[in-house]
């Protein structure tokens, strides 16, 4: 369970990685049509045209040449780290063309510093910052030499640089947040609320997974549909409160006579159902067992009244059962109904103890 939890979240961030990769794309392009509008614009008497439109040309195919060779498609975070180098690299190339540190375009230096922050590491957008602030300390030293590196100068670096670092720290504060809570979310998301199992949706893409490795490998699971008794009874008598507490007492026991490796969801209403894995028929009777005594011995008190839970198990195995997932749930599920019927209270009296 936690090993494909973890696949999961591995294979989301991949696709956001890539939806990350589409934007920087996109970002190239809109960085090459931005310094050529500014060029035009200017309409500046450059010193060295060649120069210039070189570097933009030389972006344009480097952009083109990761975006469409095939290896790179499966290497994202690579790719990405080359595109954002060489976003570094032709803003240099074009801001020593064009004024160098005290040019207006300086600042798209951010487009860079922003990508590596939310796409990368926190190391990655720390290297990333620290070669934009080095490019920038190497385009003052393009028409002064070391001569440049006075204090007025270093008090004028330290006034333009520091809007980086802060931008740079904080987007990649906020993307690690947004992780964060991307990662609390889909750990929300596959969890039932009032047991935290499985939620119906999350058991059934997992035990699809699971009974396919089973057909594989021509291996066996069985199913465990659990009941609780008389519940309607509990939330008529005692309030709907009260039957949280019993939908408790049996998840708890769900997970007392399980596995890690096993399956444990909430059905939904007051049924439950379990997964277990690599088991024969025999253990699982075995298990559905087990977890009767278990619910039985557990009680709750409510308005000084002791309540025991019971609960009807149905039992189904693969392939005795059947050869789908589906099939073997409605042979469980047919079980556990004759199970209920079978251990019936009579006239549907709730086992209550007074104290």
């Amino acid at each position: 369970m936690t090993t494909d939890r973890w696949e999961r979240s591995a294979e989301i961030e991949r696709a956001q990685l890539r939806g990350f990769a589409r934007s920087i794309a996109e970002v190239e392009w809109l960085l090459l049509v931005l310094l050529l509008v500014y060029l035009f614009a200017a309409r500046r008497a450059l010193e060295n045209p060649l120069i210039i439109f070189g570097a933009l040309a030389a972006f344009a195919l480097v952009a083109l040449i990761l975006r469409f060779t095939p290896p790179l498609r499966t290497k994202v975070q690579l790719k990405i780290t080359l595109e954002i180098l060489a976003m570094v690299g032709v803003l240099t190339v074009v801001l020593s063309q064009i004024g160098g540190e005290a040019s207006a375009l300086v600042n798209l230096y951010l487009l860079p510093v922003v990508a590596a922050a939310l796409a990368l590491r926190k190391r990655a957008t720390v290297l990333v910052t620290a070669l934009v602030c080095l490019c920038y300390l190497l385009l003052a030293t393009v028409d002064a030499g070391l001569q440049a590196f006075n204090r007025v100068f270093f008090a004028e670096a330290l006034g333009a640089l520091v809007p980086f670092v802060l931008v740079a720290f904080l987007t990649a504060l906020l993307a690690e947040n947004i992780q964060r809570a991307n990662r609390r979310i889909r750990v929300l998301a596959d969890r039932d609320e009032l047991t935290n199992l499985l939620n119906i949706r999350a058991f059934m893409r997992l035990a699809e997974r699971d009974h396919k490795k089973a057909a594989r490998s021509e291996g066996t699971y069985s199913i465990l549909l659990v009941d609780v008794d008389q519940l309607k009874q509990i939330n008529d008598t005692y309030g709907h409160e009260a039957g949280n507490k019993a939908l408790s007492v049996v998840a708890e026991a769900l997970l007392r006579v399980t596995r890690s490796e096993d399956l444990v969801a909430r059905f939904g209403g007051d049924e439950f159902i379990t997964y277990l894995a690599d088991s024969e028929i025999t253990v699982a009777t075995d298990v559905a067992q087990r977890l009767r005594s278990v619910v039985y011995a557990a009680t709750f008190e409510v308005n000084m009244d002791i309540v025991r839970v019971q609960a009807s198990v149905g039992v189904a195995n693969y392939p005795v059962d059947g050869e789908t997932l589906e099939r073997v749930m409605a042979v469980a599920d047919s079980a556990m109904y004759g199970d209920k019927e079978l251990r019936a209270q009579p006239k549907g009296q709730l086992v209550i103890q007074k104290r």
